[in-house]
């Protein structure tokens, strides 16, 4: 008898399915191994990448970062930057949408722990009808990506300094990259484009349109298109769209009081509608996507990179194609802390209370990434000659998938590159994924409950 349980017990183990948010984790994992293996092909490159260039450009990738220790455009060949924009594409998108899009080409059913997979990687709260609605988010991203790389390709096939061929898939690469908010571009090394990518107001209009539609989040998009029909918006797009307001409005006063007035700014005697593009264009993309606006970005005045730390380290909507603590866990705690300042027995908003569970997320995703953020910040400083103020917004830029950089990647060392590569690696999946993977190999359940008592805080 005890021998036939314990045959019961092992076949039960052998059969118990792999919890959603270790399913995530595993997954990147096995794609970066993946694209690091098709990047050491010498097929994909004009020379013979080395496995970390390999390793970090495939993490980079399929994390949307944009960081780079390659010149795509001159370490690539056309394959090698076709394979870096399906990289980018499906890091996007997401790998489980991928993999619910082959399942079903296949015809293999979609699992009930898939489906929570699916719904925890698109940060929907039930997974109900997740099939159907990936199909949609697919079609969706594919539709605006088209359209933007359309408008990009007509305005840039007039350019001498591109060819026919070019203008064509420099547009629907920079599409893709946009709107996956990635940051990876072909411009830099292309000659006549010495400053990387064109900084013309109808680039940096389309662009920054595409960068905005990739950070709002797929529960987002599909609430505004749904939006003419229904004629209501949840609580969760409306917090979204007046937080995301907040940050870019803010974001580009901020820059344009820093650069246009200090006298060591960037922006000091350029036309007021130029001023305005650009810092509006750097504070959108600033939120994880990564592109340069603005000329000479690393002789940004010190009020810029701390403003710019600000903006990545809080980043996009949560299921958007940005990183960051999130503008969810941002509003959630500046909703908290203000409601608690009312006196308030709840964090309120718009005639709603928001769950006590939501909060403690919240403070856990911020404790949490700031504890990240110092580590790889004390690891880098200690191990490169360079400054903490390069330092930090390297590993933020990193924590936040942005790609922004102050110069500082091409001098990361081998362990460098390393502790970046983690970094955004844990960015891309965030805080509560990677621990709720490793807690739940460990965890057991909790049959005492222990009596109460205060400490001192503030």
């Amino acid at each position: 008898m005890i021998a036939q349980l314990e045959r019961r017990n092992l076949k039960r183990l052998r059969h118990k399915p792999v919890p959603p948010p270790l399913r995530l984790v595993g997954g990147l994992a096995f794609l970066i191994a993946i694209g690091t293996g098709l990047l050491l092909l010498p097929i994909s490159g004009t020379r013979q990448l080395t496995l970390m260039e390999a390793l970090f450009t495939a993490t980079s990738a399929l994390s949307v970062t944009g960081l780079s220790v390659i010149t795509p455009v001159r370490d690539l060949s056309l394959w090698g930057q076709i394979l870096l924009m399906l990289l980018i594409q499906i890091g996007g998108v997401g790998f489980m949408v991928v993999a619910v899009i082959v399942f079903r080409l296949l015809g293999r059913r979609i699992s009930f722990t898939d489906r929570i997979a699916l719904s925890d990687s698109l940060g929907l709260l039930s997974p109900a009808a997740i099939v159907s609605l990936t199909r949609r988010v697919l079609i969706t991203v594919i539709t605006i990506e088209l359209i933007g790389a359309f408008l990009l390709y007509i305005h840039w096939r007039t350019d001498p300094r591109l060819s026919e061929g070019q203008a064509f898939f420099f547009a629907l690469f920079h599409a893709v990259s946009a709107f996956c908010n990635a940051g990876f571009d072909l411009f830099t090394g292309t000659p006549g484009f010495n400053d990387g990518i064109p900084r013309d107001s109808v680039t940096l209009f389309v662009m920054g349109v595409l960068i905005f539609l990739g950070g709002l989040g797929i529960p987002v998009v599909a609430d505004l298109i749904a939006y003419p029909n229904e004629r209501r918006l949840s609580l969760h797009t409306r917090i979204t769209l007046l937080v995301v307001s907040i940050l870019v409005v803010g974001g580009a006063v901020g820059l344009w009081l820093s650069e246009a007035f200090d006298k060591d700014g960037v922006l000091v005697g350029q036309p007021l509608d130029r001023q305005i593009i650009v810092t509006v264009f750097q504070s959108v993309s600033a939120r994880t996507a990564g592109f340069a606006g603005i000329t000479n970005f690393e002789q940004l005045t010190p009020a810029s990179q701390l403003l710019l730390i600000a903006l990545m380290f809080i980043g996009c909507a949560p299921a958007s194609m940005g990183g960051g603590i999130t503008t969810g866990t941002f509003a959630v705690l500046s909703i908290s802390l203000w409601s608690y300042a009312r006196g308030l027995p709840t964090a309120q908003f718009g005639g709603r209370s928001l769950a006590t569970g939501m909060v403690r997320r919240a403070a856990a995703v911020l404790t949490i990434s700031l504890f990240v953020v110092l580590a790889a910040s004390w690891l880098l400083v200690t191990t490169h000659d360079t400054t903490l103020d390069r330092t930090v917004f390297e590993v933020v830029s990193a924590f936040a998938t942005c790609g922004l950089t102050l110069g500082f990647t091409d001098e990361l060392n081998t362990f460098g590159q390393l502790v970046i590569i983690a970094v955004m690696f844990w960015g891309r999946l965030g805080a509560l994924t990677i621990i709720i993977a490793l807690a739940r190999q460990s965890a057991a359940p909790q049959v005492v409950m222990y009596p109460e008592e205060q400490i001192l805080i503030g």
